[in-house]
């Protein structure tokens, strides 16, 4: 086995300003960096345990999955999962049989599909609104049950996207859950851009049960994730084995036994406090999004927008990467020169952006970043 040095210097291709929204709320605060660190050893968190990694009490972990994280999420239950997408398949697995109807929002994660059919389980959507909204309603659930039931189906489960991972839609979360309800139907809110970053309440909202992203949203290192159900929905996603009498079927047992869990707890005060200031988030995101229409991008999406995702149309970039001399890649390399990162080589008509956690002087950075590129490119 040759050249394996390249394994022992792996460096990011990182900037000072990262507007990636996958990235921007799973930045470590300084005690997660320094959990990360102490707890980095694979099974660190084992030393204590007695078999069930959400019973142990050094470190903190029950205090932290049986006490903190319930209120937090509003949730009878939480378990730590190994992100978003395992806990869906857990909830769809525990839940549906196979062959049964799941409904879920046209916007929805490609992790919402997969863990369905790894369920084995039959997609009915609810579509979108036409661009440039792209919104979900509790009408579009109605039909998409009533249209699932006409095919002598059973539908089992409702995922809503909360808001989706595109546009940064928040939809009507409460009237959905509400009119799956009406036709019994348990609805999962997968909140992976949104729990960590502003308040949300399964019990106010309705839902049955809840998903969050630690990495996406948490400020944790991943993968690591949360998984909320209500008491009645708790009890079949949790069970035990038969088998193995101290170890959750769903959760093979254990999920993260290192590093993500423990910055998971010790960002968790940080993360508790931030949302607090959620709106000033959204008044930030607000005022970014008007800015860049005024260089000529369009925001795509519910207007006026609700959360730090924003995704743009941006043809008068489309243009230039038809002339520049890096094409489609011209954006990218002239946004890291200017010391930004965050959208993807390649995108230049259509890209997506995060003002989360960041101040007005980065963002102000950002925007004349932006109008230096066309300038440059329009002379």
């Amino acid at each position: 086995m040759d050249n394996l040095e390249k394994f022992c210097n792996l460096l990011r291709d990182s900037a000072e300003i990262n507007i990636d929204p996958l990235q921007r709320g799973g930045i470590l605060t300084p005690q997660a960096r320094a959990a990360l660190m102490e707890w980095g050893d694979g099974y660190s968190v084992c030393d204590y345990c007695a078999g069930r990694l959400d019973h142990i009490t050094n470190p903190p972990v029950e205090e932290f999955v049986h006490g903190v994280l319930p209120e937090f999420l509003g949730t009878d239950e939480v378990r730590v999962t190994h992100g978003a997408r395992e806990g869906k398949f857990a909830a769809m697995h525990a839940l549906c049989e196979k062959g049964d109807w799941v409904v879920m929002d046209g916007n929805a994660h490609y992790t919402s599909v997969l863990a369905a059919e790894r369920a084995g389980l039959k997609i009915e959507y609810v579509p979108s609104s036409k661009e440039p909204d792209y919104a979900i309603s509790a009408e579009g659930y109605i039909d998409a049950i009533e249209r699932a039931y006409e095919q002598k189906g059973n539908v089992s489960m409702a995922v809503l996207t909360y808001p989706d991972g595109n546009y940064g839609n928040l939809p009507d979360a409460k009237a959905i859950a509400d009119a799956c309800h009406d036709y019994s139907v348990p609805l999962i809110l997968n909140g992976a851009y949104a729990i960590g970053r502003m308040p949300v309440n399964a019990r106010d909202l309705g839902a049955d049960i809840i998903v969050g992203s630690g990495h996406k949203s948490m400020a944790a290192s991943g993968p690591v994730g949360v998984l909320g159900a209500s008491e009645e929905y708790a009890k079949p996603i949790f069970r035990t084995s038969q088998a193995k009498k101290n170890k959750e079927v769903e959760l093979l047992g254990c999920t993260v036994r290192g590093a993500p869990l423990l910055t998971l707890m010790a960002s968790f005060p940080a993360v508790a406090e931030r949302v607090r200031h959620w709106q000033e988030e959204v008044d930030k995101a607000r005022w970014f999004s008007s800015e860049m229409e005024k260089l000529g991008m369009i925001q795509q999406g519910e207007k006026p927008h609700n959360h730090d995702l924003i995704f743009f149309l941006a043809e008068n970039l489309y243009e230039i990467s038809q002339r520049a001399k890096k094409g489609r890649y011209f954006l990218y390399r002239d946004l890291k020169e200017r010391g930004i990162c965050g959208i993807k080589p390649g995108l230049t008509r259509q890209f997506k952006l995060s003002t989360f956690g960041l101040g007005r002087e980065e963002l102000d950075k950002v925007l004349q970043a932006f109008a230096d590129i066309i300038e440059c490119y329009v002379r």
